[in-house]
């Protein structure tokens, strides 16, 4: 998706700045008319979905925005509402004329601001959740043996449109690779199904049916604790690797993007300590925040480093990218955040340096622990066990390959439907935790 680059007509670009959205889109189709380059073409036939995208994240208008926050956050009010939105603390667009509300705008206030962070309501599952993560955070720097895991999961997936042709279903599957081993494909729900090797950078298992039918995987794996013990001062420089090159549209060594990455770095040769610098910096810097779909932004790597604000993937699409510019390869890791009480779709990032080769790096999870310089700390070359993989690249094709747009072009975690006429953007997933045992 490189023609994300590509800037849009200003006329295009000045309509959308303005909230005239039907305006921008009969625009496009006036362009799309013309003899253009086929970058430009892409761009804007990209940019009629990206638009329909966008008003379906904001989906509130102002009274259904309050009555949300309230739901969210605990004795919250109108006051308090405007007053963040004098602050630039809600996230909004204008339609036609009308205010439009982001659909989860509450929980951003308790990432931006550590008075509510208290006040969002949160699952007796998450503070489990947090609990046995921490414990287990403190005993492995206190030095315990890292720890394995069996997991069994199973991920199903619903259309939820009234589609009368046979749809197309990729779902992530795990992959074996680094921390994660033994993978086990134990049932399905379509006797006819491609599962497509380890070693595709975001695997997959495809089914073909009605939109009617459920589709459903489930599959076990082993996953270990990955920690490491790395002598910063025995590591030579990284020489040339594909994990140091530009990947349009969102690793762009933009000049922002170089000028902020040396500026981090300084003098600094190491390429470990290059890593850590630039970890530190995003993880200190740069507050998690709920986005709007991956396919919306032009630039993650650039929005983040702009705006000092992302979520798990964002983060580590910055690390990647400011990483390469200084010279240590880097490169995406993803699939899920997975315990026993709590399970999420999950992001972060891995670094290489000689002679230890592949570390991991979370950054949204080293950034949750500002004030806990320990647990922050663990997250750059060490990982937690409670993860499935999936994916070990982003923008990658899947097998057998997808025709039409992604509901996420950068991702796969929950998975993809189409038809053989159009993209299918509402289904449902769940994710079920059916065993989670420690083999040690």
């Amino acid at each position: 998706m490189d023609f994300m680059n590509v800037p849009l007509p200003e006329e295009i670009e000045r309509e959308e700045g303005l909230g005239n959205y039907d305006r921008a889109l009969k625009l496009i189709d006036g362009w799309l008319k013309k003899d253009i380059p086929t970058w430009l073409k892409k761009r804007l036939d990209f940019e009629k979905y990206r638009i329909k995208l966008l008003l379906s994240s904001y989906p509130y208008v102002e009274e259904e925005a309050i009555e949300r926050g309230k739901e969210i956050i605990k004795d919250f009010t109108e006051e308090e509402f405007y007053e963040l939105f004098k602050e630039g603390l809600i996230d909004y667009i204008v339609v036609d004329g009308v205010k439009k509300y982001e659909r989860r705008y509450a929980y951003n206030i308790g990432y931006a601001l550590p008075e509510y962070k208290e006040r969002i309501k949160r699952s007796e599952s998450i503070e489990k959740d947090r609990k046995l993560l921490e414990d287990r955070l403190s005993s492995l720097i206190k030095g315990d043996k890292p720890e394995e895991y069996r997991i069994k999961a199973r991920l199903s997936l619903k259309v939820q449109e009234d589609v009368k042709d046979e749809v197309r279903v990729w779902l992530p599957f795990p992959k074996e690779e680094f921390q994660q081993k033994d993978v086990k494909l134990i049932s399905k729900s379509h006797e006819k199904y491609i599962l497509a090797p380890s070693e595709a950078p975001q695997r997959t298992i495809y089914f073909e049916g009605k939109s009617s039918e459920e589709y459903f995987v489930e599959f076990e794996y082993t996953i270990t604790e990955w920690v490491n013990k790395v002598e910063p001062e025995k590591i030579p420089e990284a020489k040339g690797s594909v994990f140091l090159e530009e990947q349009p549209p969102h690793i762009v060594f933009t000049p922002y993007l170089k000028k902020l990455a040396y500026e981090i770095v300084g003098d600094e040769k190491n390429p470990y300590y290059k890593a850590k610098k630039v970890y530190d910096w995003i993880t200190l810097n740069v507050n998690y925040s709920y986005v709007k779909p991956y396919a919306i932004y032009d630039n993650i790597s650039q929005f983040v480093a702009s705006n000092l604000k992302g979520d798990c993937g964002f983060q580590a699409l910055l690390f990647i990218t400011l990483c390469r510019i200084v010279g240590v390869p880097a490169r995406w890791q993803s699939g899920w955040y997975i315990s026993p009480f709590f399970t999420s779709p999950h992001d972060w990032a891995l670094f290489f340096v000689p002679p230890y080769g592949w570390l991991p790096a979370d950054l949204s999870f080293g950034g949750r622990y500002k004030t806990k310089e320990e647990f922050r700390n663990f997250y750059f070359g060490n990982l937690d066990g409670f993860r499935m993989v999936a994916n070990s690249d982003f923008m990658k094709d899947f097998i057998p390959s997808k025709t039409h747009w992604r509901s996420d072009p950068c991702d796969n975690q929950v998975g993809e439907v189409e038809t053989v006429y159009n993209n299918i953007y509402n289904f449902l997933y769940e994710i079920n935790i059916l065993e989670f045992n420690s083999t040690n």
